[in-house]
């Protein structure tokens, strides 16, 4: 019988005093008694209210059962039904707010650790050898292209060779992966995991290739006269600027090219590596969301004296996963709450010495039910920074857009779709931070899984 009263089981860390001193992964994964243990804990519900929420539909209780049982391969396995990127979403994706936020337990006992789980089953197989991807369907003459290499164009490229098209994953970098490899910390996610991942869905027969810019290489024109349907990808790598005086000055990072630097191009590595990045004694980053949580994190392992995240709500309305917010503060980032930006100061030559805040207080929600920050006169207050990171939202890059006039694409510069899921362009689908402007890479993944499903029928008709 499953024991649910068993406390979970929150896994292992490096040491706080430790970890911010080093890019390696933070949480440690389970040994199979711990990952055991964790799965008896499960009462493989009959409604299985955890796998109904899943926007990918993993079979959680099904390969917590195989878990149990003390079979890793078999279990991921049963992950890999839904979703090919297993050791990427035990780590990444907000659980809290999806199955483990659906467990039964969790009132009373706390929800089963199911990401743990996840990430222990993916792991484990793959060194045992057991991680086996799904064999392709008998092809169908049919090809298919994906623009971006991140999780929203994985999956749909996966879930498409799957059903037996030839696919093609075009990257406008050097490496794979899009906001996986540019966007997040090793210490999160390690580098070595995600080219395992990509190894699985090239192993099922996907071509990749680097250092094509869709929109300035090629067309999105050009590419439907040579393939039968296009899957647009790409993601919202452009920065939201703050529209304050001194946001252009030396010191100011937009969290997209820090994380850049120190995530893709290894930055905190020089001068072993190219790409050098400086920090200087006083950080703040502006913003409170996960990118404001991973930028300041990379900020702190930089050895500054001080990281401080400003952020315009209170706690409570901050939309970064709770545990990278317990995170931060472990590793001693300060956080400054309802503040807002009024102006980044510089000195005679340009160079940040500090930003300039008005304090804030809660008024009426807004439309996401919210409250909105509103300032409190003459509250201005000056905190020294030599860097300022700003985290306040991302969007798509123009650049498909202008080239491809009859894409139609929102205020917003994301991919419009119709009430189908449709672009206005036939045979050219979209999903992920394309037409989301910024979400989570469970979210892009079930883009890129329900664009797969709409481009199989497109091209049964065609």
């Amino acid at each position: 019988m499953p024991n649910p009263s068993r406390p979970r089981n929150n896994g292992t860390q490096q040491d706080p005093a430790v970890r911010r001193t080093n890019f390696e992964e933070v949480a440690q994964s389970f040994t199979k008694e711990e990952a055991m243990l964790e799965a008896d804990r499960c009462l493989h519900c009959p409604t299985h209210p955890c796998q109904n929420a899943c926007p990918v539909g993993v079979h959680i209780p099904d390969f917590i059962a195989q878990l149990k049982a003390g079979d890793a391969g078999a279990a991921a396995s049963e992950i890999m039904k839904t979703s090919l990127l297993p050791a990427i979403c035990g780590r990444v994706c907000p659980q809290e707010k999806h199955c483990e936020g659906h467990c039964v337990l969790k009132a009373k006992f706390g929800s089963v650790n199911i990401g743990g789980l996840e990430r222990y089953a993916a792991d484990t197989a793959r060194a045992e050898g057991a991680l086996k991807p799904p064999v392709p369907a008998a092809a169908t003459g049919k090809k298919v292209i994906c623009i971006g290499s991140g999780p929203s164009s994985l999956a749909c490229a996966a879930e498409l060779r799957r059903a037996g098209h030839e696919v093609t994953v075009l990257e406008a970098l050097h490496a794979y992966g899009g906001v996986l490899r540019y966007g997040i910390p090793s210490f999160r996610l390690p580098r070595e995991v995600i080219n395992k991942e990509i190894e699985t869905v090239q192993s099922m027969g996907v071509t990749f290739k680097t250092d094509v810019l869709v929109g300035a290489t090629v067309t999105v024109e050009e590419l439907l006269k040579k393939y039968d349907a296009v899957y647009i990808g790409s993601g919202a790598g452009l920065p939201t600027m703050l529209g304050i005086p001194g946001e252009n000055g030396v010191g100011v990072y937009s969290a997209n090219e820090f994380l850049t630097r120190v995530n893709l191009m290894q930055a905190y590595k020089f001068p072993q590596t190219d790409t050098p990045i400086k920090v200087g004694e006083n950080v703040i980053v502006l913003g409170g969301g996960n990118s404001a949580m991973d930028a300041a994190r990379c900020a702190m392992r930089l050895q500054p004296q001080t990281v401080t995240i400003a952020y315009r709500r209170s706690r409570e309305e901050m939309p970064a996963r709770v545990a990278e917010v317990e995170h931060a503060q472990e590793e001693g980032v300060q956080f400054e709450y309802l503040v807002t930006p009024k102006e980044i100061l510089q000195d005679e030559k340009g160079r940040v010495t500090g930003v300039r805040f008005t304090r804030n207080k809660l008024g009426a929600p807004d439309e996401k039910g919210r409250r909105r920050p509103v300032e409190i006169p003459g509250s201005d207050f000056v905190q020294p920074a030599d860097t300022v990171i700003t985290a306040i939202g991302q969007r798509p890059n123009p650049t498909i857009a202008k080239t491809t006039p009859q894409l139609k694409v929102t205020e917003r510069g994301v991919i419009a779709l119709d009430e189908n899921g449709h672009t206005s362009m036939p045979g050219v689908y979209a999903g992920g931070d394309i037409i989301r402007g910024g979400a989570t890479v469970l979210l892009a993944m079930k883009d890129g899984l329900d664009a797969a499903g709409k481009i199989n029928e497109f091209l049964k008709g065609k």
